[in-house]
């Protein structure tokens, strides 16, 4: 019988620690970059929500993705891998069982946590794959951006988003720590309409007007002179192409702009939005805010539209961290790391108190958000390009602290690029074949070998033609 109170005991501690436990909403942007926010400095856009979360919490400045497009970037903040580990992204079988086992939300169901997630998925997953990750599943397209209610009315994906988390909210059991991922369309363009504005880039009613009054000054870096100094592959490729979509007049830059950063504002708006739900219900105490981006963005500079190369508009992307549990002191933080969406959902999983699976390729961003900064923290990362298209070349280099290095592997014979960051910041230069680098680019060449190998060895094309080979639909029968 003397068993029992320490029984009780054990059992009552175990749920005031769960209670504890932090509540976690995350926040995904898609073709968001790093300096699309007014709190990131830029004069124009209206961000006002986050730029709270920014100046109460943390704002990355050195955050990067490992892979510049949806899929396999989103993939890689499911899983805490690298593509080249993972690999998964458009054309490729979906991520292996073992991979989804090892994901954040299934380790924070198994700690207890309640799981949601809302918008767009974007990742391959075996059947039965987001049932165990997810308590609450609510997928939401984009196509088309403005979705017909059963009233008659229509409503953007980004208001569906905030609808749908405040649902998540209101029936959350009371004391059930929660994780919840908010993943917005938005700003992505919608690609099957090309009219500029409100065709290509649709945003919520709420946000008609804004920017109107307000001349869009040109992208920096649209000097031609700085495209045609590209090679053939890169000016032949995706990022040309859309660039005619998008940005190719100055009639249709200005327009198309504004409603890209409509698009902006309007899923800030939708975080405040559910920031005020939090707050309503007695939660923004204890709930800690995540916000980032799947990829950068090209606005016209180089030329270019879309993401997927080795540029810094392709690969920074906003991050903004939030833990109202922390001291005040170190409100507004700008920690100068080098952070990854490889590191999410180590993050997430630290902050929950969950330990990290074996093989998660990043590493939690906590200690950073405490002021304490570990000496063998990274100074550079891989980055890759995998995906099987004839208009996006593949490559695969290092971004270090001075120097950038990526080689289009596909190339006859292969492109090698080398930027110096500290004398040429804007990448204009191609140093590759200058002799006088000649020692830099071997290193560089030797760093990316070693992180290759490290995260999977050399590019295998033929996985993904023989699972293309296998789905390919056959043709009906007459």
């Amino acid at each position: 019988m003397k068993r029992l109170p320490i029984l009780f005991a054990f059992f009552v501690t175990l749920v005031v620690q769960a209670a504890q436990r932090p509540n976690i909403i995350f926040f995904l942007s898609d073709d968001h970059r790093w300096d699309r926010l007014s709190c990131a400095g830029h004069p124009t856009l209206k961000t006002p929500n986050i730029d709270r979360l920014a100046k109460q919490g943390a704002r990355f400045p050195n955050m990067f993705v490992t892979t510049s497009i949806c899929a396999s970037s989103r993939a890689t903040i499911l899983t805490g891998l690298y593509e080249r580990t993972h690999g998964y992204t458009f054309g490729t079988p979906p991520i292996s069982e073992k991979h989804i086992s090892n994901s954040y939300p299934v380790q924070l169901r198994l700690a207890g946590y309640r799981t949601g997630f809302i918008g767009k998925f974007g990742v391959g997953t075996p059947r039965g794959a987001r049932e165990k990750m997810f308590d609450y599943f609510h997928p939401i397209g984009r196509n088309p951006y403005h979705k017909k209610q059963p009233d008659g009315r229509t409503r953007h994906e980004t208001e569906l988003c905030g609808d749908r988390a405040v649902d998540f909210l209101k029936n959350n059991p009371t004391g059930k720590s929660f994780c919840l991922s908010v993943s917005f369309n938005a700003s992505h363009a919608e690609d099957r309409d090309k009219r500029p504005g409100i065709g290509h880039y649709p945003w919520p009613k709420a946000m008609d007007g804004m920017y109107d009054d307000i001349k869009i000054k040109g992208p920096r870096l649209s000097d031609p002179k700085i495209f045609e100094a590209h090679p053939e592959f890169m000016k032949q490729s995706m990022n040309r192409d859309r660039w005619f979509w998008r940005w190719d007049t100055p009639e249709k830059y200005q327009i198309n702009v504004r409603a890209y950063y409509r698009m902006i504002s309007g899923f800030d708006n939708t975080i405040g939005r559910v920031l005020g739900e939090l707050k309503k219900l007695g939660l923004a105490n204890n709930t800690v805010i995540i916000f980032s981006g799947d990829n950068g963005y090209y606005e016209g500079q180089r030329g270019f539209a879309g993401k997927w190369s080795h540029y810094e508009e392709s690969l920074r992307v906003p991050l903004v961290i939030h833990d109202p549990r922390a001291p005040k002191k170190l409100r507004g933080s700008l920690p100068e790391q080098m952070a990854l969406n490889l590191d999410i959902p180590a993050t997430i999983l630290d902050y929950a108190g969950v330990k990290t699976p074996k093989g998660y390729q990043g590493r939690s961003l906590v200690p950073l958000m405490h002021g304490q900064f570990p000496k063998d923290w990274r100074t550079d990362t891989f980055c890759e390009h995998l995906m099987h298209n004839a208009d996006i070349p593949k490559w695969e280099g290092v971004r270090g602290p001075r120097y950038v290095y990526a080689r289009y592997f596909e190339q006859k014979p292969v492109f090698e690029y080398l930027h110096d960051l500290k004398a040429d910041p804007d990448q204009l230069k191609n140093l590759a074949a200058d002799p006088k680098h000649a020692k830099e680019l071997a290193a560089a060449r030797k760093r990316c070998d070693k992180l290759r190998d490290d995260y999977g060895g050399k590019f295998d094309l033929q996985r993904i033609l023989d699972y293309k080979n296998r789905n390919r639909k056959k043709p009906k029968k007459k």
